[in-house]
């Protein structure tokens, strides 16, 4: 090119070279050269390069938990139009070694149509050293055959391997609401065949024993728990040494739940450095959490730790009396304990139940100076009525019981004007059957289930682990908005998630599937 531009500006004559182009020899039409010395349309005439490949496969389909077959015996979950699908489709062709596969994808068919069509390009050498590309689609059709586990599950729903009993010996459900949250969140509960709702606890069953390990591994590493297994005998070969066990987990959760007050044994507390020994738990985990509310110390003890001493508590969150802060003064400034921030500062405080009965009023020591001002509302153990009849307690001689100890603040006069109407959030909930012992109380379990809302609300902290989604049939009125409950904590919208909506054609599909979870407001 260089050589033409200089002879040009020169004035020489330069005669232009031209792409050379021969005549095809079927049907001659100009073309470019090549090996073959054939058009591209006479080439494919002459040659097909799909021929001796598949065309049409049969895939063997399981409609209960969407597998499928990989023989002889693996089952493969896949969803449609998945790289997962598309790579065991691949995997099913024979001969396909022949050929060169460049590109493959999906072609759209309709999802009843137990139908999956693949569109294949490949290319291969043909006549004297001429590469063919070529096009072809290949229909996979499902036949439907349920798999080994999905057939004895449906046969006998009751038919369970592993089962894992999941308990705690306190007098409400807060733990498990907010355990159900976690599971969901986690997928902790996606292979269990049946959940079913006790009295003290949940129930998951299992069709494979390593489900059920992995789940007790999961609420290992989310809360304190201890744990044994059996197993028992159903059935032996004797012939082919074989047996079958039934393997039962029982887990039992530490009794000790957030907001409770402890009295810390005396050994506990020698070893948490003279700690309390009235204490308040704050957070659980897999670790508990604990704060000196008169000294602002805390400490974390393990699980190892609890199950070694296996305490109580001295008062739980039903046990709560409500409070009106008549004098609020700081003696010490905010600071930040464990995530949390806290002030000592001592208050007056009168039970709101004593009003227009007596005078009786309290000066006390809390932690709740930073949230907390004359008129607000608390929420604490009543000390000073209550009779605690605890062998813990009765080791401290010398200990000065206080009148009361606070707890949280309270919103419920701010909830009043927003009492029975819908949230703008919701959240998923276990498809569990409930025990006919427990069918008589979901009155006390609704209550249960809504103050457990309102912690919520309350503490950002909790909903850290968990999936809020958004109320599509909330709609907030403008005048509410401006008056009611306009000081009440609530969710902000920007921690919602979009509900996930399927279209009515494909509920079928779904209907079976593995996500057996509903909504709760």
């Amino acid at each position: 090119m260089a050589e033409e531009a200089m002879a040009e500006d020169a004035g020489m004559f330069m005669v232009h070279q031209t792409v050379g182009s021969v005549l095809c020899c079927k049907c001659g039409i100009p073309m470019a050269p090549n090996a073959a010395n054939m058009c591209v349309k006479c080439l494919r005439s002459e040659v097909d390069i799909t021929e001796g490949l598949q065309k049409h496969v049969t895939i063997v389909h399981c409609p209960e938990c969407e597998c499928y077959l990989q023989p002889p015996r693996t089952w493969i979950k896949a969803q449609l139009e998945s790289k997962e699908l598309l790579t065991f489709c691949v995997k099913r062709l024979k001969n396909l070694n022949k050929v060169r596969l460049v590109h493959a994808e999906f072609i759209w068919t309709e999802p009843h149509s137990k139908r999956i069509k693949v569109k294949l390009k490949v290319q291969k050498e043909v006549l004297n050293g001429a590469i063919l590309e070529q096009s072809y689609i290949v229909e996979y059709v499902q036949q439907e055959h349920m798999c080994e586990s999905c057939s004895r599950v449906q046969a006998n729903p009751d038919q369970w391997v592993a089962s894992v009993q999941l308990r705690q010996h306190v007098s409400h459900r807060r733990t498990f609401f907010y355990l159900e949250q976690l599971i969901l969140k986690h997928g902790a509960a996606a292979s269990a065949i049946k959940i079913k709702q006790m009295e003290q606890g949940i129930d998951f069953f299992f069709s494979n024993r390593s489900h059920g390990v992995k789940f007790v591994e999961f609420v290992g590493k989310v809360a304190p728990v201890r744990s044994r297994s059996d197993k028992q005998l159903v059935s032996h070969d004797s012939k082919s040494n074989n047996y079958n066990y039934k393997h039962t987990f029982s887990v039992e959760i530490s009794p000790i739940c957030r907001e409770d007050l402890i009295c810390l044994p005396p050994k506990v507390r020698s070893s948490l450095g003279n700690l309390g020994p009235l204490v308040i738990c704050t957070k659980v985990t897999n670790s508990i959490a604990l704060l000196d509310p008169f000294t602002l110390r805390h400490c974390f003890l393990d699980t190892d730790q609890y199950w070694r001493y296996s305490f109580k508590s001295l008062h739980t969150s039903r046990e709560l009396v409500e409070y009106i802060v008549l004098d609020m003064e700081i003696i010490a400034p905010e600071v930040n304990v464990g995530g949390s921030r806290y002030a000592l500062a001592d208050a007056q405080v009168a039970r709101v139940s004593d009003f227009g009965k007596n005078d009786t009023i309290f000066n006390i020591k809390t932690h709740l100076g930073h949230i907390l001002s004359p008129g607000d509302y608390a929420l604490g153990y009543d000390m000073y009525g209550a009779n605690s009849n605890d062998d813990e307690l009765e080791k401290y001689r010398s200990l000065v019981i206080p009148d009361a100890i606070l707890i949280k603040k309270s919103y419920e006069e701010k909830r009043q004007k927003k009492r029975g109407k819908p949230r703008p959030w919701k959240l998923k909930s276990l498809g569990m059957e409930i025990d006919d012992k427990n069918k008589t109380d979901q009155e006390k379990v609704e209550s249960e289930y809504e103050q457990f809302l309102k912690d919520l609300e309350e503490n950002p902290e909790m909903r850290f682990n968990m999936s809020l989604y958004k109320n599509e049939e909330y709609q907030p009125s403008e005048m509410a908005s401006m008056t009611d409950g306009e000081d009440a904590p609530s969710v902000p919208l920007e921690e919602l998630l979009d509900d996930l909506k399927l279209r009515d054609s494909d509920n079928d599909d779904v209907e079976d599937g593995e996500d057996d979870s509903s909504m709760r407001e």
